[in-house]
């Protein structure tokens, strides 16, 4: 009989592999590439191994929405299933899906997109993201990153031979990109601009009057702009704008989205990319080596929702919007300024008053309150002084949050 605290809540009768905190960060060197052991850990995954073996801690941390997947969209997977689709689809996805994401994006953005020649089906964004990068860069290729940003960014740059060069925004600007100090970054060696909008950990939504300065500083040094538009359909009280759709931008962006956020389905690994033919046929290229399909079933599921689910999303974003208000508020009250999110499902506090930088912040708050959240230090350097708190979890968890903040703010404020 296994052990009652090692046993899997799914199923009880499967012993589940206990939780065992990783012990540094070494790896062997013989036999790892330089690339990979100069590569730098994940800031957010060592705070939750540690939250992992806690008891009662509330999390501000996870960057998943708390829903389920919505039934209609289970159910279309379920149907797959049952009709045995359980095969290969071709290297770029389910043509109905591709044709379905073609008429979407066209109708919400007014940006064309060849649905036979012009968009992958990959595993999640962050494959559509590893594509680009792998696709586009030459070794010591660099890319001008805005952070704080997704920490995969740099990651993805640098396992594809690149340079990521961070340009950091400012919270007095709202986390938009400074148009002036982007285009001094620029050098002979940059190849590309990627940004994440709306952003995470910011919540910020790029304005259109930025993009569009961002869109005239590719054209004039021109370079490709990789354009995360991941969360795209949550953003409150402003517009989000696709950067493809600006003048003259669809000729050298790549747009990349998918499922996981808008839909709630992260665990069904479905993301796109998509590009003018030329350049898609690259990112193709290393596709179909490197994994042949996105899985036919998620495949099937995403038809439904972007056919079908709009009515979920928004029930979800008007949700995300309730939290949104409650967290920001009580963040501000609590003597922890927080420029105010319109996208995505993130607050970012400045957390100057206390003094402390972001891990001795994230870690005292977890120890002595049971509450997790991400040093902002862990988005890249514009992040350094501040926290992430995801709102992607129940109204009346973050209540309880921001009362066990207090308490702390009331101990180091």
């Amino acid at each position: 009989m296994a052990n009652p605290s090692t046993l899997n809540p799914a199923n009880p009768s499967i012993p589940s592999a206990p939780v065992v905190p990783l012990k540094g960060e070494s790896v062997d060197k013989r036999y790892l590439s330089e690339r990979v052991v100069n590569l730098k850990p994940s800031g957010i995954r060592k705070f939750f191994d540690i939250v992992a073996t806690m008891q009662d801690v509330i999390s501000l941390g996870i960057g998943e929405p708390d829903f389920a997947t919505p039934e209609r969209i289970v159910q279309a997977g379920i149907r797959s299933l049952e009709a045995g689709e359980t095969h290969y689809t071709s290297n770029m996805g389910r043509f109905a899906l591709r044709q379905a994401l073609s008429e979407h994006l066209y109708q919400r953005y007014q940006v064309s997109y060849n649905p036979a020649t012009e968009i992958i089906i990959t595993v999640g964004v962050s494959e559509a993201l590893y594509l680009a990068m792998t696709a586009l860069l030459n070794p010591g290729e660099e890319v001008i990153i805005p952070t704080p940003c997704f920490v995969a960014y740099q990651a993805e740059v640098i396992l594809a031979g690149g340079v990521p060069v961070e340009l950091p925004t400012r919270a007095i600007d709202g986390f938009q990109v400074d148009p002036v100090r982007l285009e001094k970054a620029v050098t002979s060696r940059t190849k590309a601009i990627l940004l994440g909008f709306p952003n995470n950990p910011t919540g910020a939504v790029a304005s259109r009057e930025v993009l569009l300065e961002i869109a005239a500083i590719a054209e004039r040094h021109d370079l490709i702009v990789v354009s995360d538009e991941l969360y795209d359909q949550l953003v409150y009280d402003v517009p989000h704008i696709c950067f493809a759709s600006l003048p003259g931008m669809y000729a050298r962006t790549i747009l990349l989205g998918g499922f996981s956020k808008n839909y709630a389905m992260t665990g069904w690994r479905i993301g796109f990319a998509a590009a003018p033919e030329q350049i898609l046929r690259g990112l193709l290229r290393v596709h179909q080596y490197t994994i042949m399909s996105a899985p036919t079933i998620a495949q099937d599921a995403a038809l439904e929702a972007i056919r079908n689910g709009q009515e979920d999303v928004e029930r979800m974003r008007l949700e995300y919007n309730r939290r949104r208000l409650l967290i920001v508020n009580g963040l501000n009250r609590l003597g922890l300024p927080t420029v105010e999110p319109h996208g995505a499902f993130y607050a970012f506090p400045s957390i100057a008053a206390t003094g402390m930088d972001g891990e001795t912040f994230a870690q005292k708050l977890l120890e002595e309150e049971r509450v997790a959240v991400v040093p902002g230090n862990a988005f890249g350097a514009g992040g350094e002084g501040f926290v992430r708190c995801s709102y992607a979890t129940a109204y009346e968890k973050i209540e309880e949050a921001l009362n066990r903040m207090e308490r702390f703010m009331q101990r180091y404020g």
